[in-house]
């Protein structure tokens, strides 16, 4: 037998045996390997060798040898051998076949990542392609445009990129205009109703076009008569509305072709003020009646909103009869009552309407007021015809805004006016006047805010009109929504601090509440009550944590002075929007100390409220060391304790001894505040009426107490409270003990027992 096969198969036997081979590949291991290995290692017990074991190594090697060399070497050495080449060459093409198949993947996910990137940029193309088809077609064509209140007459300019009118400049003289003018009627009555706030529903009511809602979005349109409607929008979320639409159309007039022929101010297309001239209008009348009701938080949103809905509805049904009578339902006229009116229109009214019961004489009215004065009707509808088109020196509207990134922008808006909303609901809230440090930040939050909705929207009357002129692409505008979005003004942002804003709130309003008859002092009120000389003691459930600063409400101001906020342009928000500090609001164990300090505070008032020298009030005075609320003791105009505990309700007393005049009991002190003394409470029960109502009182230090000079057989009401540094604590639960007549039985005596111990304690007492 040669050494070299022998240690070659030593070493693959250790190699493979110390190694940690997976159940995966175990079953490739040479059967005759494995077989050495089980003989080897049984006797031993081992079944996983240790490397790191030198005498368990030698012990194997040795094994192996003496196995080889009684089996004549050869033949288990050079079979073993090659069964270890075998094994080593299919654990290489594993290996190489498993890399085979990485490698595929990852081409794979490369020609996937490179077709996705491929279809994407075809994609775009060919809607930059159509967007600029389209922006050419749109150039050539006219455009149907909602007038808004606006005084659009024929021959007029228009500038599309602004969707502004051109007064007092016009391509033909007036005389022109006149005689050359083609009229005819066109009469439409409709009505609509509409229970949405929203910039969609009102455009839609005025047939307001994407492009120009995108306008009046960015404060370029300034509307007027009926269209002043889409100014209009809820104060309060505590608010339903309903909207009533009248339109009517009474004529159409537009250019003819001589006036397009004959070009008197030829200079204008020069100017390049304009893109397009108006050459039709629809003239006639709209006007809405916008129906509010408000409702409170406990009220259903959806039940009143149902009903308001019904009522409005109603309206075109409703007859009025002789006087103006209106025939309505008892039920009716009360819900009426509670419904404001707020009118727009393009007609005269001698007042408007500010109730249902006014906005329903309006409308029986809206029919004829057009029809005694035609020549009041105004613009409703126009038509745009492209200036380019009578001189390529003319101005153009190069491009428009993508539906997409319009509706982006409206949707912006939309959540800012919401945020509004929320923001005004809780500015009005009682409880601001009290707690200033609130209102502050309140009135710190809305001041930023309006200055950066106003900027926000000065940046859309920048961009609109530069995009649609061709000066600008349309990132210009995807990228001032993104640094919206990237903002602390975004509107999650926002709805949060108003959120917790509501929370700190209705936390506070809740402890108001449970102590509706405790006034809620201010700083000039509390100062006013120390000053009273009356009031000896005032005890005063403080809130401590009002006063703060708010990083959120920082991050606002911080980024209202950036570069990034002046430019709103590029690049992402540099200003941090999220803050770690929990506020003291949402820490528990914070809660939970108010809720045992209003409980004690709130129990100690009624026990103590005829006490005329002692008031109780609420307060917020900042006091960092105290989280939450404390109770605070003045007396004599000076604060003594900040962390007071007033005396709370003791246990019930015990009953030690019953006799005939006395009854012994055990009293127990205060669970909270420092116990003075006990003051017993007793009266005796009468059978036909009752309970007496004055309580007969004895006070004493002692907590074993024995209540004398009471009358043999008769029964008692007995209950003790806690008098404290001040005041007394709630009453404990009354006991009721068994008179000593009922109890000779029980005690083992006769009557005339009780009788002589009677005279006794009589005896004593008058000692």
């Amino acid at each position: 037998m040669t050494k070299e096969p022998n240690d070659q198969v030593n070493s693959l036997i250790s190699t493979v045996l110390t190694s940690n081979v997976s159940k995966k590949t175990q079953h490739r291991i040479p059967v005759n390997i494995q077989n050495i290995s089980a003989d080897s290692l049984s006797s031993r017990r081992i079944v996983l060798l240790d490397m790191n074991n030198r005498q368990q190594v030698n012990d194997l090697l040795q094994k192996i040898d003496s196995m080889i060399e009684q089996n004549g070497g050869g033949h288990y050495s050079n079979q073993m051998y090659e069964d270890a080449l075998t094994f080593r060459r299919e654990e290489e093409e594993q290996r190489q076949r498993e890399e085979e198949q990485r490698k595929q993947q990852e081409e794979k996910k490369v020609q996937e990542e490179i077709e996705r990137v491929r279809k994407e940029t075809e994609e775009r193309i060919r809607a930059e392609m159509k967007a600029q088809a389209e922006s050419q077609n749109m150039a050539s064509e006219p455009i149907e445009l909602a007038a808004l209140g606006r005084p659009l007459f024929p021959g007029m300019l228009y500038d599309c990129r602004k969707d502004s009118f051109i007064p007092g400049v016009t391509l033909w003289d007036k005389k022109s205009l006149r005689e050359d003018l083609d009229s005819r009627l066109q009469l439409m009555t409709d009505l609509k109703f509409s229970s949405s706030d929203s910039l969609s529903s009102k455009a839609s009511l005025l047939d307001v076009n994407a492009s120009l809602k995108a306008s009046f979005l960015g404060g370029l349109v300034e509307v007027g008569g009926s269209a002043k409607y889409l100014h209009n929008t809820k104060s309060s979320n505590q608010q339903s509305r309903v909207t009533m639409h009248y339109s009517e159309t009474s004529k159409f007039e537009q250019l003819t072709m001589t006036q397009l022929g004959k070009i008197t101010y030829p200079q204008v297309f020069d100017q390049k003020t304009a893109t397009h001239v108006v050459t039709a209008v629809l003239y006639g009348a709209q006007a809405f009646m916008v129906f509010d009701r408000t409702f409170a938080e406990d009220e259903s949103k959806e039940e009143l909103e149902g009903e308001l809905n019904i009522m409005v509805k109603k309206i075109p049904k409703l007859s009025i009869e002789g006087k103006g009578a209106v025939k309505m339902t008892g039920e009716d006229n009360k819900k009426a009552e509670n419904i404001t009116c707020i009118f727009h229109g393009d007609v005269h009214l001698e007042q408007n309407p500010t109730t249902y019961m006014e906005a329903l004489e309006v409308y029986k009215k809206l029919p004829t007021l057009l029809k005694e004065k035609p020549q009041n009707a105004v613009p409703i509808k126009v038509w745009l015809y492209p200036l380019h088109l009578l001189d390529t020196k003319a101005a153009q509207l190069r491009r428009e805004i993508s539906a997409c990134l319009i509706s982006k922008t409206e949707d912006i808006m939309e959540r800012l006016k919401k945020v509004e909303r929320t923001c005004n609901d809780l500015s009005r809230r009682t409880e601001l006047n009290v707690f200033s440090d609130i209102k502050t930040r309140l009135s710190s939050f809305q001041d930023s805010f309006s200055i950066y909705k106003m900027v926000l929207q000065k940046e859309l009357a920048r961009v609109l009109p530069a995009i649609r002129g061709g000066g600008m692409e349309e990132q210009s505008l995807e990228d001032t929504l993104k640094i919206h979005s990237s903002s602390p003004f975004n509107a999650d942002l926002l709805n949060q601090w108003l959120d917790d804003a509501k929370s700190e709130l209705y936390l506070l309003n809740n402890h108001r509440k449970s102590l509706n008859v405790i006034n809620i002092e201010d700083s000039d009120g509390l100062n006013a009550i120390l000053l009273d000389p009356n009031i000896c003691v005032i005890l005063c459930l403080t809130f401590t944590s009002l006063q703060y600063k708010d990083p959120y409400l920082s991050t606002l101001t911080e980024f209202l002075k950036s570069d990034k906020f002046k430019e709103l342009h590029g690049g992402e928000n540099p200003l941090s929007t999220k803050s770690d500090v929990r506020k003291w609001f949402k820490d528990p164990d914070v809660i939970a100390k108010m809720r045992e300090n209003l409980s004690l505070f709130k129990r100690f008032s009624e026990a103590n409220k005829n006490e005329k020298s002692i008031r109780f009030i609420t307060s917020a005075i900042p006091d960092p060391s105290i989280p939450g609320s404390s109770i605070y003791l003045y007396e004599n105009g000076k604060l003594t304790d900040t962390k007071f505990q007033p005396v709370s309700r003791p246990p019930a007393p015990v009953v030690k001894d019953v006799l005939m005049q006395s009854v012994s009991l055990k009293l127990q002190k205060s669970p909270t505040g420092e116990t003075v003394k006990y003051r017993v409470e007793y009266m005796q029960v009468k059978a036909d009426s009752g309970a007496e109502k004055q309580w007969l009182v004895k006070d004493t230090a002692d907590e074993d107490f024995k209540l004398t000079g009471l009358k043999p057989g008769k029964q008692y009401l007995i209950r003790y409270r806690i008098v404290g540094k001040v005041g007394v604590s709630e009453t404990s639960e009354t006991l009721s003990p068994a008179p000593a007549s009922t109890t000779y039985e029980q005690f083992g005596r006769s009557p005339r027992d009780f009788e002589a111990e009677s005279t006794n304690e009589e005896n004593t007492s008058r000692d």
